[in-house]
């Protein structure tokens, strides 16, 4: 039996109050035993960009690589250096690999949040030493900002494709 999500915390709030059934219909679906579907999926690839609850992921990964260019190249000296370092770890850490692990994998319940961060560390550090390795045989060299500008374009290239994929699948959905 389909119900909007309202009407289940409506008709559980009267007995319990709106706070408690709202706790309890979240454990339910974390369980698995209560399912939500969206009712009105994003038809297109712009409204899927555009849709914070699909693509919230992709906007915080831009922001993170925004973020860190500009730190880069901003922060050379002063008290905020050791944000550099903090954001400078992530985004050759982390970042690569997790926009690759979106690509690859585009369906949430293919892995577990633990694999997710796991599988991207691993590789991550097997992405960026390739960068390197390109770069070593172009006329820019490894030095940081064609390292910095090389990947971050890497990382939003694959985090495009990755948005895409999820979209294909957010489609799939709503035709079938």
């Amino acid at each position: 039996m389909r119900k909007e999500l309202w009407e289940l915390v409506r008709e559980r709030a009267g007995k319990k109050g709106l706070l408690n059934s709202c706790l309890e219909l979240y454990k339910s679906w974390t369980r698995g035993s209560l399912e939500l579907d969206d009712p009105d999926p994003p038809s297109s690839f712009s409204e899927y960009l555009t849709r914070l609850d699909y693509s919230l992921w992709l906007w915080t990964l831009l922001f993170l690589i925004s973020a860190t260019i500009a730190v880069v190249v901003t922060m050379k000296a002063g008290p905020l250096v050791p944000l550099r370092y903090v954001l400078g770890t992530i985004f050759v850490i982390f970042l690569p690999g997790y926009a690759l692990i979106e690509a690859l994998y585009p369906r949430e319940e293919e892995l577990e949040p633990l694999e997710r961060l796991a599988l991207s560390i691993g590789l991550s550090l097997a992405l960026v030493p390739l960068v390197g390795l390109i770069l070593n045989y172009t006329p820019f060299g490894i030095r940081l900002y064609p390292v910095l500008i090389s990947l971050a374009l890497l990382t939003a290239c694959i985090a495009f494709i990755g948005a895409y994929r999820k979209h294909q699948y957010v489609k799939l959905l709503r035709e079938g």
